[in-house]
């Protein structure tokens, strides 16, 4: 169970990616929308501030959950398996996906609501892994990317005292923000929700391609990935997506990049009460799929 926070903090920090523009407003580097926000405003996803001609992160260090999970909950099965991982999350995400689970905390800050969270200091959480003999932190639950300044200071502690930085993310990054963090970050497992742009649009309100390029950038780097995708009925269950997401991962990642296939569950969705739960057969189908693509790692999750 996670254990989400509920008091409430000041941490506020500079954002390190982005640029000024004229009348006070800026443009947000952080992740691949690009938000150009005006003054006292905030970018999508709620927890960035343009405060007199300066963007601000209103999240940093502002923890709204953290627990001990096993690194298979995240899921990695390739990375770290058998052990257990600390997991942190701040409130906000850059996407708003009518399926998320974690709506609560993804969403809490928007459009301009208070930022709620416990103040812990980026070595406070390295301190915890240590004192609980953890191999490795994971950024995880929300989306990593939006608290990236509290992240990155935290990955940078950590990988001096020996431990491994994961993120489980949508991957919906800036290429300066890929840049940022990369010497830090050794494993990603990224959802790669669709092959279809439109059902990024409508259901993220992101795009598919800055994600496919994260992925790239990751592989050239030779960070471990690993992709989940949660089949969602009538959304993204065509045998023509699995089909196209399993010859992208061969491609482009990898035949030995595990790929895990996961069942929807309406009762803990946000937005999509009235879809019916994924079918077993359906992940079965998924999973035969991606075999005859020639992924060696097919995975069937929550099931």
């Amino acid at each position: 169970m996670i254990r989400y926070i509920t008091t409430t903090s000041n941490g506020v920090k500079e954002a390190h990616l982005y640029r000024k523009l004229k009348d006070e407003r800026v443009q947000c580097q952080n992740c691949a929308h690009y938000c150009v926000v005006a003054p006292n405003g905030r970018g999508i996803c709620g927890v960035r501030e343009n405060s007199a001609g300066k963007l601000y992160a209103l999240n940093y260090g502002k923890v709204i959950a953290c627990q001990i999970d096993p690194i298979e909950k995240k899921p990695f099965y390739h990375f770290l398996p058998g052990t257990y991982s600390l997991s942190v999350a701040t409130v906000g995400c850059n996407f708003a996906c009518q399926n998320c689970q974690n709506w609560q905390i993804s969403q809490a800050s928007k459009p301009q609501k208070p930022v709620e969270g416990e103040n812990i200091p980026p070595a406070e959480i390295v301190k915890m892994a240590l004192e609980n003999k953890l191999p490795s932190i994971s950024y995880t639950y929300t989306e990593p990317a939006i608290f990236s300044e509290y992240a990155l200071e935290t990955m940078k502690i950590a990988k001096k005292k020996g431990l491994k930085n994961a993120w489980v993310t949508n991957g919906f990054w800036s290429k300066e923000l890929f840049d940022l963090i990369f010497p830090y970050l050794d494993a990603a497992n990224v959802d790669l929700k669709s092959f279809d742009d439109d059902f990024y649009k409508k259901n993220c309100q992101g795009r598919l391609q800055p994600v496919l390029d994260t992925l790239k950038r990751l592989k050239d780097k030779k960070i471990w990935v690993e992709i989940t995708t949660l089949v969602i009925p009538t959304l993204n269950d065509q045998e023509e997506v699995f089909k196209n997401i399993a010859e992208f991962i061969k491609k482009e990642l990898g035949a030995e990049t595990p790929w895990h296939v996961s069942r929807f569950f309406h009762d803990v969705s946000w937005q999509l009460k009235d879809v019916p739960d994924t079918p077993l057969e359906t992940i079965k189908i998924a999973c035969q799929i991606g075999k005859k693509a020639g992924l060696k790692h097919v995975y069937a999750g929550n099931i």
